[in-house]
Parts: structure tokens; sequence; C-alpha cells
């Protein structure tokens, strides 16, 4: 039966792409109207008008997208009992599709781990669902027509489910490139614009060099085994020596995808360019796909972990959680920023990993579980607020036709619900307690903590320099979503758009973001549901839960012991209503006395302008001569004088460009090599039929000769 239901999210979201592919169909079926029309009675020809006119109006194309996005919907439902219910019987069901070589079918197996990962996928494409139809009206059909987005979404979330059932190397990899080539398509949906066509093509060349990773990555445990299901991949006996070989290809392909540094320069680019709806999807849960395969290969397929991977893990971590956020605070494009920020949660996620498998190859199993659960629960923490400040993005550029923060300002009055959704998506963000976000850092603060059981000083040393770093990660996006909040929604309009922007209208556009925003706060009050179902794949794939059985309370959460570390969520939220009563109280007992209404300090220039608000690059100058070295940075302040001598300055003009590290010094010179060597292989084409009549020859001999 769960089995049934994972099949079933699969087919309702292949489905809804079939079903996206009608709405072309819009003006075959007026001709046949018109045509039908013509050989019947002319008693019957009134009603020809009345079909022509309602296949015009806009009601059937709403219609279909409904039911296209009503299909993602169910997929989306389907795929959460699906995953509820293998994490609650803890037991994986095999199963076997008869498509493939003819040797070679499809082996499929659906456990705990791949039901956790469906939980994630289940609960974005639902939200989306509800998003969906209200965002997508706002398109042309003849620039940009619903069917090819419609097809490649439900072709895009296929693939992300088939990668979780896939029990064999061979249907692994073809529902990866499934994923990855339907995402590049909607990527590129806006091609009109070259800065998509070019995030595009990056986007596919670094998805596939991914890919021939994970696929080299196959072949070494595959050399070592009897075939390429996972179980025969699983008995492969690897040294030492080939063991790291496969995790450093399996880090290189998968951490490509999720996007960690320095292999995350497509992420910032593609995320931005495609539509919000799909920005979501793609950083809210195509990333945390990436993660499971990770996952599934180390854990599970090589099964004995070295603490030396853990390492390396930890340190790409620190790197890509310092970077992402160091890199999200320049950021004045919105969803760049958040691009960046998914950069710095995976890199969180990574270091957590990290510690899990230290600890577990230094005889602390309990602790590895504990660091697992914390990577787990982060990803899908992740997955909650950052689909929800995704959709947040498309509903304020779907009102303002802006991205640019500097250009908005003022929105809490006029758009009072998308505010506070995008609030909580914030606080969330920047683990603040009371909401998810902060449970699953605060976990991740704790497994670093337990250093003390290590015998290695290397790694007693390194491992709270890590923390530190992640202590400082989290300050500054803290301040990263401060200036986000505030300058958006905060002030005064900066742009006409933002000026007369108001409420959007569709109510599914606000019930999508609505229900992300109450299970960011649902789970930040009571963690124990979502731990109680990731022990379920701790104990799966590390034999291990968590070292406190406490921790599964719902008033307390101890996930080492209540004498070292405890907290209480429902508590705290009790603490928070009482002081915020007692303040109320305090401020309003005598309004007449106490509140003052007047106009705010304009600093003596007459009434407040918006040139007199904080910019990005304003607020953000402090971290940028603080941490200067973090970015490439190209200043320029020109200045019109005038006056005599020229002491008078008439105007002044600012020009800031930060550059992220790894173009320069890691891409732009792999592309001039690349350039290189292919102007020598040009040489190869001369155009002369005797040359390539002697490199035929030639290729014989060499032939003949390795026969031989």
């Amino acid at each position: 039966m769960i089995l049934l239901l994972a099949y079933g999210a699969v087919l309702f979201s292949f489905a809804s792409g079939l079903l996206a592919l009608m709405t072309d169909q819009r003006q075959v079926l007026l001709g046949l109207s018109q045509y039908w029309f013509k050989t019947i009675p002319h008693s019957h020809k009134c009603g020809q008008s009345v079909l022509e006119g309602s296949l015009q109006e806009t009601r059937y194309p709403d219609a279909l997208r409904q039911a296209v996005f009503g299909l993602l919907g169910l997929s989306g439902m389907f795929a959460v009992l699906a995953g509820l219910g293998v994490m609650v019987g803890k037991e994986a069901v095999i199963g076997q599709i008869s498509l493939g070589l003819p040797w070679l079918p499809w082996h499929v197996r659906f456990d705990s781990l791949s039901g956790f990962f469906y939980l994630i996928i289940g609960i974005g494409v639902g939200a989306v669902s509800l998003y969906g139809p209200g965002y997508v009206r706002a398109y042309d059909e003849s620039q940009h027509p619903f069917a090819a987005l419609g097809l490649f979404t439900g072709l895009f979330v296929s693939g992300m489910l088939l990668v979780l059932l896939a029990d064999d190397a061979f249907f692994f990899m073809i529902a990866w490139e499934l994923m990855s080539v339907a995402s590049y398509f909607l990527v590129a949906f806006q091609h009109e614009n070259p800065a998509n066509r070019r995030a595009a093509f990056l986007y596919l060349l670094m998805a596939e060099v991914g890919a021939l990773a994970i696929i080299l990555a196959f072949g070494v445990l595959a050399s070592f085994s009897d075939g390429f299901t996972f179980d025969a991949l699983r008995e492969a006996k690897l040294s030492s020596t080939w063991a790291s070989i496969a995790f450093v290809l399996a880090l290189l392909g998968f951490g490509m995808k999720a996007g960690v540094v320095p292999v995350h320069v497509w992420l910032p680019e593609a995320h931005p360019v495609a539509p919000s709806h799909i920005s979501a999807l793609m950083s809210g849960v195509m990333l945390k796909v990436a993660l499971y395969g990770l996952i599934r290969f180390c854990y599970d397929l090589i099964g004995d972990v070295h603490w030396q991977w853990g390492v390396v893990l930890l340190i790409v971590g620190t790197v890509s959680a310092l970077g992402g956020i160091l890199y999200a605070l320049m950021q004045v494009n919105l969803k760049r920023l958040l691009a960046y920020s998914s950069v710095e949660n995976i890199g969180i996620i990574f270091m957590v990993l990290g510690l899990s498998m230290i600890f577990m190859d230094n005889g602390q199993p309990q602790l590895a579980a504990l660091g697992f659960l914390a990577a787990l629960f982060h990803a899908f923490n992740h997955a909650l607020f950052k689909n929800l400040l995704f959709l947040g993005a498309g509903i304020l550029q779907h009102q303002t036709h802006e991205l640019n923060i500097d250009l908005m300002g003022g929105l809490i009055r006029r758009m009072p619900h998308t505010s506070k959704l995008f609030l909580v998506g914030c606080m969330s963000i920047s683990s603040l307690p009371l909401f998810n976000g902060f449970v699953s850092e605060w976990l991740a603060f704790q497994t670093a903590l337990q250093v003390d059981v290590l015998d290695n000083g290397v790694l007693r040393s390194l491992i709270p320099v890590a923390a530190a770093a992640l202590a400082l990660t989290a300050a500054l996006a803290a301040a990263c979503f401060v200036k986000v909040f505030g300058m958006i929604f905060l002030g005064q309009p900066r742009s006409r758009h933002c000026d007369n922007a108001h409420e959007v209208s569709d109510k599914g556009m606000l019930a999508g973001p609505t229900l992300l925003a109450g299970l960011c706060f649902l789970i930040g009050i009571f963690p124990g549901v979502i731990i109680t179902l990731l022990n379920s794949v701790a104990g799966q794939l590390l034999g291990q839960t968590l070292p406190n059985d406490s921790a599964l309370g719902w008033l307390w959460l101890a996930p080492v012991s209540a004498k070292q570390a405890s907290y209480s969520p429902p508590l705290v939220l009790i603490a928070a209503l009482i002081a915020g009563c007692i303040s109320f109280w305090y401020l309003r007992r005598n309004p007449a006395t106490v509140m003052r209404r007047t106009e705010p300090w304009d600093c003596g220039f007459g009434g407040l302008t918006p040139r007199m608000q904080y910019s990005c690059h304003a607020f953000t100058m402090p971290f940028r001569r603080i941490f200067a070295n973090a970015w490439i940075i190209d200043e320029q302040i020109d200045k019109d004088l005038q006056g005599a001598m020229n002491q008078d300055v008439a105007a002044i003009r600012y020009q800031l460009q930060i550059q992220d590290h790894s173009w320069p010094r890691l891409y732009e010179p792999i592309a001039r090599g690349v350039d290189r060597l292919a102007r020598q292989v040009g040489r190869i084409q001369t155009g002369n039929i005797r040359t390539y009549l002697g490199y035929s020859f030639a290729t014989l001999l060499l032939l003949l000769w390795v026969v031989s």
C-alpha cells in the first residue's frame, strides 16, 4: 500500500505535465468547433458564437491550469502520505518496474530515508500547487506558454521522486538526468533574456559534469561488486583508498548539485531567473535530493565512513556557510540573495554531517546519530522557510514588478498579509527561538559541543573553530534578513510601483506561503514530532537513535542529557506571551500621557524622503569593511566639482561591484584552458581530404597493432 502511494505521487506529477500540454490545443478546439457548426443545421448555429466566446474567454485555460496544479497537489499529498507511512512503519518496501534494459529492470526501494525526503518534496509541491495558478496567470501565453512550464514542472517533480525510489545505479542516473534536464528548461523558460540563457547553459553544464562524477563514483563501487543494483553495491569490498576515491567523486557530483563552495556558481545564476515557484522547488527541494544522494552513497552503499571524510565535509561546509551568507549580505536582487542563502544553509548541513562521520568513526555512535539527525532536521527546516521566502519573493515581484531591494520599501502597510508571512520566513532562517530554524541549529551546536569525548587533538581543535564559524554565520544571517525585511517592508516606498502596490488578490498565492509559515511555527514549538520520525531514519542507517530518550518529549528537548542542555519551546512561547502582555498593558495603561503621535525626526530637512533611507550598500558597509577580503570589490566614487578652484561638489556618483572569488580564480582559468585546447585540437581540421585519409590510415594501423 505504501509503495502504491509512492507510485501515485510519481504518476500524478507525470499526469500534471501531460495535462499542461492540452493548453496548446485551445486554437485546435476553436477550429474544430467552427468546422462542426458549418456542418449542422442553421437552427443550431446560434450556439456557435456562444461556444467560440467561451473558448476565447480565460475561464477555459484558467480551469485547465487549476487542474494541472490540482494534479500536482495530489502528487504532493500522496508523497506526504507515503513518506509518513514508511517512516512510521520503519520497514523498507522493495519492488521492480519492468522498464529499462532487458537484463536490467528498474529496481525500487522505499525506506525511511526515502520517505523523509518524500515528505520534504510533498510539502514543497503541495504549497506550490496552491500558489501556482495565480502566479502563472501573469505570463503572456504567446511568449511564455503554460504548456511548456507545466510539462517540465511535472517532469521535474517526477524526476526528483524517482531518484528517491531508485535502487540501482542505472535507474538512479536516469531519474537524476530527468530531474536535471527538466529543470534546465524551467530555468530557460524566459529565454528571450540573454542572462536567462547564460544561466541555464551554466546550470546544465555543471549538472552534467556532476552527473559524470556520480557515474564514476558508482563505477568504483561496481568494479568491486557483481552488479549495478544497490544491494550488489553494498556488498562491494573496497580498500580505504578506493573508498576515499568513491567518496570524493560522490562529494563532487552531489555537492555540485547541492551548491557547496566552490562548485556553487550556477546556483545564484539559475535560481533568480527561474519562475518563483520553480525557484522555490529548486532551492527548497532539489538541493535536498542532492543531499539524499550523498547520504545514500556514503552511509548506505559504502557504509564504513572514515573520520577524514568528516573533516572534509566539515571544512567544505564551514567555507560554504560563511561564504554563502557573506555573499548574500552584499546582494541587491532579492532572489539572488535567497540563492546565496541556500549555499549557506547547505553548508550548515554539510558541517553537521561531517561531525556525524567524525563521531561515528571514533566510536561514538549515539553522538553520530545526534549529528545525523541535526543535519536532516535542518534540511527539513530549510525546505520550509526557503520555499516560504521564494514564494514571498514571487508575490513581491508579482505586485511591484521589482526584485531590486533598493527600489522597494513601505510595503508593510500596502501588503500586510505578505509582510507577516515574509517576517515568519526571515525569523525562521535567522534561527530565532520559537521558529523551526532555531531548533535544528541548536542541535547542531549541541553536537559540536560534545568534542571533549574525542581523543584526537587535531579534531578537538578543529571542531570548536567550526562551531565558532557556525555562530558567526548565524549572526550574519540575522543581520542579512534584518536588512531584507527592513528595506522591503519598512520606511517609505522608493519607486512608483511600490507606492501603488497592494495585497495580492488571488487567495491561493497566499494560501501556499501561509501553510509553510504555519509549519515553521508549529515545528518550532513542537519539534519532537519531526525528531521522532528522524529517529527511524537514524536507526535504519546508523543503528542508533538519539542518546537521550527524553529528547522525544513534547515539552523538553534534551538531546544529550538534561544536565548538559535542554530547551522547551512551549515554555519559551508562554514566557514570550506573558512578556508581550505585560509590555502591552504598560504601554496602554494611560494612552493620553504615554502615547504621543508626531512626525518622525527629519534631520532638519523639512520632511522625510526615500533618498534619506539606507540603501543595501550603506547597510552592509561595516561588514564590507570588516570582511573585505571575502569578495573582489570594485568601489568607485565620482564627484562633479564646480565653483572657484573646484571647491563645491555639484554631484556624486557611487558605483559598487562585488564579484565572487570563484570566477576569476577557478572558472576563468578553466575556461581559458579549454579554449586553448580547443584551438590546438582545431588544427586537426585542415580541410584537405588527403590529410583525413592519412588520419584514417594511421588509425587503422594503430587498431591492427592493438588487436594483434
